[in-house]
């Protein structure tokens, strides 16, 4: 039997993605600024820096959540499912071999895109379980981020599970523990308040411009720091 046709777009959750994409940007072009020296080097180390770049990875992560239920939650639409798991895939990877080159010393070997496209695994388990038993398995996923750590999860083939008694340097590291509960919470949600049954209202020409970088977060999410990175050094020719 066919899964039916999934709900049409919500245009909130459109605008909650640009949201997330617009602080991300904000978040990188502040770290370049201080990468190539124009503000001080000690500035991403301030603790508004650090939580900010976690609440950033916690809404990509939520949203990711709540877009699997829209997608899935009536029925696994097996095709778009491993589209889409493939898609993030291919760009987790394309992230660990760019900072192989990018980032010497801190390869990207389990960063945001490997999480959503690992707990994109795990919420196929989620969907079919009650929300309060989904919620439960979020709290408990983050609440192990203060648990134990053991030194037999140290090998790089762990490092996606978070349990590590040595934390791996890397670029970004997002692992599973705790970054598996807000996607989880995100299915958890969006089941009990049965997002998948909304039906919204067209969008205006407005909300449609507005919703058009959370509709390509991917693409964004790829290609904005190399651009950035260019301009920098685009500027620093230009001004030297």
């Amino acid at each position: 039997m066919t899964p039916p046709d999934p709900t049409p777009r919500l245009i909130p959750l459109d605008l909650a993605r640009s949201l997330a994409i617009l602080c991300m940007v904000v978040f990188h072009f502040t770290f370049d600024l201080a990468l190539f020296g124009y503000i001080p080097p000690d500035t991403m180390s301030q603790p508004f820096w650090y939580y900010f770049a976690r609440m950033i990875a916690g809404s990509f992560l939520f949203l990711s959540g709540v877009s699997l239920w829209l997608a899935h939650g009536r029925g696994i639409r097996w095709p778009a499912f491993w589209t889409r798991f493939a898609k993030i895939a291919a760009g987790a990877l394309l992230v660990t071999l760019a900072s192989i080159w990018f980032v010497p010393g801190g390869t990207i070997l389990f960063g945001i895109l490997h999480a959503i496209a690992a707990a994109s695994l795990l919420g196929l388990v989620a969907l079919r379980l009650p929300w309060p038993v989904t919620l439960a398995l979020a709290a408990a996923i983050f609440a192990a981020a203060w648990g134990r750590r053991f030194p037999a999860f140290d090998p790089l083939w762990l490092v996606w599970t978070g349990l590590a008694e040595t934390r791996p340097m890397m670029g970004d590291y997002v692992p599973l523990v705790p970054w598996a509960a807000p996607a989880l919470a995100g299915i958890a949600i969006a089941k009990a308040l049965r997002l998948d049954l909304w039906r919204g209202t067209p969008p205006t020409r407005l909300t449609r411009a507005l919703g058009f970088p959370g509709r390509h977060s991917l693409v964004i999410y790829l290609i904005h720091q190399p651009i950035l990175f260019g301009l920098f050094n685009l500027y620093a020719r230009v001004t030297s």
